[in-house]
């Protein structure tokens, strides 16, 4: 940690020496956090700073960036083409948590350190750092745990662990994040309780998990309460007997299903809320939050997100709110897209195609919810169509890791051997391929994973 910390104070007095910056970040909930901490904290330094979204750094990007001959701080991405940035000519520093492609004097990176940028640091939390020497920002800490839980750095052990800890700690003594020991299913603070279940794939509940109907049926069996005064309850509405009966009555469902032991444990654990949030709102706790950032970078309107992370709470959280609406429409419609038209296994991986039916932006999220209900012993490959080709999003579990499976590396060499690219990290990663090379790319893939495993 002391060296990590050395670096982002290091990276920290090269931005002192710069007036004038662009920030350049990821389109995703992590991405957007991270602009929004090094943004703020250029603010508070006195310097002149603009931010722009890209959705991969590819070589087009890369080139317009240089284009403006400024100096760039990469945040949440840039680690994995430091030989491109280079080439352009571009001054820069990063701060970001992808696999690197080599170590270089102006980027922090937890990989560089020994430290695993899957579920030990995200982008957000590793900008966080480089921000927290710049001046008093403590109260980015906050928003820094926004990125991370939106990088899904808690989902293997239920909470954050690793370094992300530290910037975990420093926002709840500075008083901007509580942490709670709750169920972990997305909508506690929003949704109506058989709405947040209805809505739950992962784990997938049988006879709930997308029926309303099912919903409303299993929490009036348990004796739950649905309405109080004609308004349907919402989680932080029931008493702890309620909460308690319907966690109870999941574990015992999936129990009887063997689903494994050791993920039925995960459903309840580390909770954050912002305490300086309004209660009930989605801003209130970091895992919808983080979602509520994912509907406007996924549907193109990062700046929406920005502001709201910048504090907005009027016009940008309004059309935000609208934007989630229309997210959760979409991934509901996408999973059960995946349900029907089925995930075909091979040897090592399994996939399933969407053509133009899935958003590019969503894949991966749908990729990783369909492990409620595809096999968890292989890594998924999802396909969907873009104006680029071929979007490919793969997700793994953290026991295929702990196996071996490193997803950015066997991406990274499969998509380029079709001539495309690829990259991210050993749990989750993505590539662009041409369109028409996807059988040849899988027949690779599956090689590389069979090798991994293996090794």
């Amino acid at each position: 940690m002391e060296e990590l910390l050395k670096k982002a104070n290091s990276i920290a007095e090269i931005l002192r020496r710069e007036d004038d910056i662009l920030i350049v970040t990821h389109i995703d909930a992590d991405g957007i956090t991270s602009g929004a901490i090094a943004y703020r904290a250029l603010e508070r330094a006195g310097k002149e700073a603009d931010i722009r979204f890209v959705k991969s750094l590819d070589d087009e990007a890369i080139e317009d960036i240089a284009d403006e001959n400024r100096f760039v701080w990469f945040t949440d991405l840039g680690s994995g083409q430091i030989s491109s940035i280079e080439r352009s000519g571009i001054r820069c520093v990063i701060s970001d948590h992808h696999n690197p492609e080599r170590i270089t004097d102006n980027q922090i990176n937890p990989h560089i350190f020994g430290h695993d940028g899957s579920y030990e640091l995200s982008g957000s939390t590793t900008t966080y750092l480089v921000a927290r020497f710049l001046g008093l920002n403590f109260d980015l800490s906050g928003i820094a745990i926004v990125g991370a839980v939106g990088d899904l750095q808690d989902s293997n052990y239920g909470r954050l662990v690793g370094l992300n800890r530290f910037v975990l700690k420093e926002a709840e003594n500075s008083g901007y994040i509580e942490t709670i020991r709750d169920i972990r299913f997305f909508g506690k603070q929003t949704r109506p309780v058989f709405k947040m279940l209805e809505y739950t794939f992962d784990p997938y509940l049988p006879g709930i998990s997308g029926s309303e109907r099912g919903a409303i049926d299993f929490l009036v069996s348990l004796g739950v309460r649905v309405k109080d005064n004609e308004q349907w309850l919402r989680w932080i509405d029931l008493t702890a007997e309620e909460k308690r009966k319907i966690t109870s009555e999941i574990v015992r469902m999936l129990i009887s299903r063997r689903y494994p032991f050791k993920l039925i444990w995960r459903i309840v654990g580390e909770s954050y809320l912002l305490k300086e949030e309004e209660p009930g709102t989605e801003v209130k706790d970091a895992m919808e939050f983080s979602t509520l950032l994912n509907a406007t970078a996924r549907y193109g309107e990062e700046m929406i997100g920005l502001k709201v992370c910048l504090g907005d709470r009027d016009e940008a959280f309004r059309r935000a709110k609208a934007l989630l609406q229309n997210h959760r429409r979409n991934l509901s419609d996408g999973i059960k897209l995946v349900d029907e038209i089925g995930i075909v296994e091979l040897e090592n991986v399994q996939y399933f195609h969407a053509g133009n039916r899935i958003l590019d932006t969503i894949i991966g999220i749908v990729a990783g919810m369909s492990y409620s209900f595809a096999n968890r012993g292989k890594p998924i490959i999802a396909f969907a169509e873009n104006d680029d080709g071929i979007k490919v999003s793969a997700r793994a579990t953290k026991a295929l890791v702990e196996k071996g499976v490193h997803l950015a590396q066997a991406l990274k060499i499969a998509a380029e051997k079709v001539g495309g690219k690829g990259g991210g990290h050993s749990i989750a990663a993505g590539a662009t391929i041409p369109k028409g090379s996807e059988d040849e790319f899988l027949k690779i893939l599956d090689k590389l994973i069979g090798e991994q495993v293996l090794k």
